[in-house]
């Protein structure tokens, strides 16, 4: 069975070309017939050095792939097999150095030599004119599954660059547009029944992938009503005490063993197989709505060769900007707008539509990929989900009603629990500033010690986190990691979960016009270093880290105070003394970022600390006079 692969990039100097390469590549070898894969990589940000990197990796491939399949490689990924395999072949090892160098080289400078320009038609097409927000569509077959041979004679998988047209009069609906673009190109070219949507830093890490999702998608006690097939994403290169909580691994991998038990886990962005006929119809109604084009019908056969000049105009046709003007795609057909985590709303709808998913967890991790090691990375990441979640939570189609509705009660409020978590930015907020402003005004706000509500209080608070780390320690967790995770639990609470609330609150209210904000992926030595070393990275100036920085002055001052006046053997302010004596306790690293780190790359920018001692100030002036 034919099986057509995704990729998405979007700027080369944030996701650099060489990642995407990695990715393309390691997906090209997989252990399945070449002839029956066709890899599309979609460009959104219309960069030759995009398609510069393609064009070298289409010619290591004839190199890669026999050697992979000669070696029975586990890793196909190159990057990760020359790092775990320093010693491997050397021959193919200088061949990937001389590919990466002359890519590196190339994005370096910022442009594509003219002797390359001249031996790539498509190349031509950058212009003066042509920048990432007004172009026309490019698409380039690279190779092709019919023709194209490696070193040792076997056909090569098709490889196929793709740029959509884009110009600033016509919305382009971020990835979930680019998403669709490539349905629709590669239904024009391949039309593969079944589709793998990737990040582009998201390589193989199992070359036998494949055949453990045809295993669900072709067993006939569910392929009728089966819309996709998710694997967990996985981040090996986490620091061990995985000081940004970037895991997420009820999210990534136990929530959806849960969701199994019922319709199936959400669709997570990546890693994920999927019927492509489940992007057109609903699993009782064949093909309704239908596509515009008899040619983009998942059923249609092609009968002419992918390079055939019919077939590449109906790709560029399909790639325009205005095609979907007046159409169903994004609402009734295909990858689903309306939301930044268009991949959580996709497989939304198309659960309330009636199909289901599956969850599979091998041993083996089917992927890797990488996540983000600076802290304002980490919470710019959140923040995009935060306001994504919060769209899908307040439209028409929200779990609580409309969910539940086509769902059922338990699986709308699985789904509901996901989109209205940024709210939590509400209680964590109150958390975090109300009882050390009380406490600094001498105000009590919680019970008494010898009350019976006190001791109410000291049960849930120790039964949650007894809870939290029991979960995680069964889940092989350590104590630290346990414990950086609920710290940056509160940490993006009063940060990009706060800050994604006001977003889309402003939003909604014609205030505030959200862009999708990619995460860096070009990893800086200095970064890295930190990360490794465990160093919380504060050293970038983000708004993102005043509110931040304003919670830890106001509960180290107010914990001082408390104990210079014994407030801890006043039965009425106990509880205060103790809750600010734990968030202090979790903004150790904010303290040491603002006081002790020389490495200017670590320390809180000062504008971040002046203006946060300003907001605490105000803050405490302003609650003197209503507490006290």
């Amino acid at each position: 069975m034919a099986l057509d692969v995704f990729v998405c990039t979007a700027d080369p100097y944030k996701e650099p070309p060489m990642i995407v390469v990695n990715t393309a590549l390691s997906v090209m070898a997989y252990e399945y017939p070449t002839d029956k894969i066709s890899v599309y990589v979609s460009d959104d940000g219309g960069s030759a050095l995009t398609l510069f990197a393609l064009v070298e990796a289409a010619k290591f491939a004839t190199h890669w792939l026999p050697f992979c399949r000669e070696n029975s490689l586990m890793d196909r990924c190159p990057e990760a097999y020359f790092a775990s395999n320093p010693s491997g072949n050397q021959n193919i090892k200088m061949m990937y150095e001389k590919m990466k160098k002359k890519i590196e080289d190339v994005v370096e400078r910022g442009e594509v030599g003219n002797d390359v320009v001249q031996q790539l038609e498509a190349l031509k097409q950058w212009t003066d004119e042509f920048n990432p927000g007004n172009h026309p569509p490019v698409i380039q077959v690279l190779l092709d599954n019919n023709n194209d041979r490696d070193v040792s004679g076997c056909l090569l998988p098709t490889l196929t660059y793709v740029c959509r047209q884009k110009k600033t009069s016509f919305p382009h609906h971020f990835k979930a547009g680019a998403l669709n673009t490539l349905l629709r190109v590669s239904a024009s070219m391949s039309n593969a029944p079944i589709i793998l949507t990737l990040d582009c830093d998201m390589y193989s890490n199992d070359p036998h992938t494949p055949i453990r999702a045809l295993c669900y998608l072709l067993d006939p006690n569910m392929n009728s009503n089966l819309a996709y097939v998710q694997f967990p994403q996985i981040f090996p290169k986490l620091n061990p005490d995985d000081i940004y909580a970037c895991e997420f691994k009820r999210l990534f991998q136990i929530n959806p063993m849960g969701f199994n038990n019922s319709i199936g886990p959400n669709y997570v962005g990546t890693g994920c197989f999927f019927n492509r006929r489940a992007f057109f119809s609903t699993p009782s109604s064949f093909l309704s709505p239908s596509p515009e084009l008899p040619h983009l019908h998942p059923t249609h056969v092609l009968d002419k060769p992918i390079k055939a000049d019919e077939i590449l105009a109906r790709a560029l046709l399909v790639a325009a900007c205005d095609y979907e003007t007046d159409t169903q795609w994004g609402y009734q057909i295909g990858f689903r707008y309306g939301s930044l985590v268009e991949d959580f709303y996709t497989g939304y709808r198309m659960q309330c539509e009636g199909w289901r998913s599956v969850f599979c967890n091998p041993k083996t991790a089917a992927f890797h990929g990488d996540a983000p090691i600076t802290l304002v990375d980490a919470l710019s990441q959140t923040k995009r989900w935060a306001f994504g979640l919060l769209q899908v939570g307040f439209c028409k189609y929200s779990p609580l009603t409309f969910g539940i509705r086509k769902m059922g009660l338990l699986m709308g409020l699985c789904y509901s629990h996901y989109t209205f978590w940024p709210l939590w930015a509400i209680p964590l907020t109150v958390y975090a500033f109300l009882p050390p402003l009380a406490l600094l005004n001498g105000l009590p706000i919680f019970p008494k010690v010898l009350e019976i509500w006190f001791a109410l209080y000291v049960l849930l608070f120790v039964g949650a986190y007894a809870q939290d780390f029991m979960e995680s320690a069964l889940e092989g967790g350590s104590f630290r990691r346990w414990w950086n995770e609920q710290r940056m639990w509160m940490i993006r609470g009063v940060s990009c979960w706060l800050f994604g609330l006001a977003e889309f609150t402003l939003k909604s209210f014609g205030i505030f016009k959200h862009g999708f904000s990619l995460t860096h992926k070009l990893l800086h030595s200095d970064q890295v270093k930190k990360y490794d070393e465990q160093i919380f990275d504060l050293g970038i100036s983000s708004p993102l880290f005043v509110p931040l920085t304003t919670a830890a002055i106001i509960n180290l001052f107010a914990f001082i105070i408390g104990f210079i006046r014994l407030s801890f053997l006043n039965e009425e302010l106990v509880m205060q003394m103790l809750t600010t004596g734990f968030v202090v306790i979790n903004c150790l690293p904010i303290y040491s970022a603002v006081v002790f780190w020389s490495d200017k790359g670590a320390k809180i920018s000062t504008n971040t600390i002046l203006l946060a001692t300003f907001l605490a100030s105000a803050l405490s002036a302003i609650s003197s006079l209503f507490l006290n």
